[in-house]
């Protein structure tokens, strides 16, 4: 249990590096990138720390987030990818409210990546994400993205306020 939980927070670390990354990224297209990257290591960490409904949504979000990251995200793909993410996350999910905290981040956040082009409303929904998420982490006992939530979360609420006169 203990290599598990180890090799788990390693990929949990890596995750938090490339959201922490993305969080100071100004275009939309660098701000993508790097959540490709978040979910990848996030699906090796929700793997090994059995967290499956996080996983299926964790695969799905590294499919919305290439598709966005190559301007391919259509309304029809983001429909298809919400009710997937929806229905298969239901299914696997074994952690009963926790497991939906991640189906609910995951659902908000590919409604807003479709609908918005401004890294404002952007971040707004990444604050939002990353509080669902950070509820998720510290339950799956994965601590460097739980802790990476909360920094982000701050450090994003910090860049709202710094851009707030540009928009």
């Amino acid at each position: 249990m203990t290599t598990t939980l180890i090799i788990g927070n390693i990929f949990s670390l890596l995750s938090a590096l490339c959201i922490a990354i993305s969080a100071v990224k100004q275009s939309k297209n660098d701000f993508m990138y790097w959540q490709v990257g978040d979910t990848l290591f996030g699906i090796f960490c929700n793997l090994v720390l059995s967290a499956y409904a996080a996983l299926v949504i964790s695969i799905v979000c590294l499919v919305r987030n290439f598709l966005s990251y190559k301007n391919k995200l259509t309304k029809n793909i983001t429909y298809a990818l919400l009710l997937i993410s929806v229905i298969v996350g239901w299914w696997a999910n074994n952690l009963g409210i926790i497991g939906w905290l991640a189906i609910i981040a995951s659902a908000v956040y590919t409604i807003c990546i479709y609908i918005t082009k401004n890294e404002q409303q952007m971040r707004w929904a990444l604050v939002l994400n990353q509080v669902l998420w950070f509820i998720h982490g510290v339950y799956i006992q994965a601590y460097p993205s739980a802790i990476a939530c909360i920094v982000l979360t701050f450090w994003t609420l910090f860049q709202i306020y710094k851009n707030r006169k540009k928009y």
